[in-house]
């Protein structure tokens, strides 16, 4: 094969295979809109949920989600559901609701999976809906609704258990241990060397490194006594640590060349 040869055919032949293994996953997946609630030409107060009974047949996990549309484009300000993984066929329930008074002329199925992961539209819905400022009608849901509710909810309760069930890798085990380290190290260091630097150094120099140490430790009691009260209120206080004691290093690093570019005596 001439190189002109592989510098056209080779990358057409393998653009043309990644399209039509694209189409194939996309014509793995199917789905359709069979009911929604309220009917699809309705009025609804502010933040009141739409939601939408998605019959759908797949070979492979997918996600899926009911988008808004108005004239062709997404509603911004809105809420829609999250989305748990379903295989092989059956109905999903899909929501959304605005969160201020807008309109809806256009609902769209989205899935999402595979590997790499992507997503693309399924099927789409004509409707005439239109949110007002007023509060949400306190209708009673339908039979289905529920249903589907309580079904989302038994399949994520089945995730999670399986996900706690599985097996930690080494891999998970070593980047875990490392981030601890590294979280450990910066609350150290973020407090330590500020210290150290309030021992050596005089003046105005002295008050402004013991600033960055304070920080740090400030940041490390309140999450002590905040978790204490409510063990819930600094869910990522891993990273506070790691950010703050990044901030101390970063400001002692800038006294220190300063120090050194103004010449100033230990």
């Amino acid at each position: 094969m001439t190189s002109i040869a592989k510098r056209t055919i080779v990358p057409l032949a393998l653009a043309a295979l990644s399209l039509a293994a694209l189409s194939t996953v996309h014509a793995e997946s199917r789905a359709q809109i069979v009911d929604t609630q309220p009917p699809k030409t309705a009025t609804l107060g502010r933040d009141e949920s739409f939601y939408v009974r998605i019959q759908y047949a797949t070979d492979g996990p997918i996600s899926l989600w009911a988008r808004p549309y108005f004239n062709g484009k997404p509603v911004d300000k809105t809420r829609s559901n999250a989305s748990a993984q379903y295989t092989g066929t059956g109905e999903a329930l899909g929501w959304f609701a605005l969160v201020e008074p807008g309109e809806v002329d256009e609902i769209r199925i989205r899935a999402g999976g595979g590997k790499p992961y992507r997503e693309w539209e399924l099927t789409s819905q004509a409707v005439q809906l239109r949110w007002t400022a007023a509060g949400p009608s306190g209708a009673t849901s339908a039979a289905w609704v529920d249903d589907l509710k309580a079904a989302d909810a038994a399949r994520g309760r089945e995730e999670t258990q399986r996900r706690a069930n599985e097996p930690v890798s080494t891999g998970d085990m070593a980047f875990f241990s490392g981030f601890m380290l590294l979280m450990l190290a910066l609350l150290v260091a973020g407090i330590g060397i500020p210290l150290w630097s309030v021992r050596k150094w005089r003046g105005g120099w002295k008050i402004a490194a013991a600033v960055p140490a304070a920080v740090v430790a400030f940041v490390a009691l309140r999450i002590i006594f905040d978790t204490a009260r409510d063990p819930t209120s600094h869910n990522l206080w891993p990273f506070e640590i790691i950010t703050f004691g990044a901030i101390a290093l970063a400001i002692i690093g800038v006294l220190a060349l300063a120090r050194r570019l103004l010449h100033v005596e230990p």
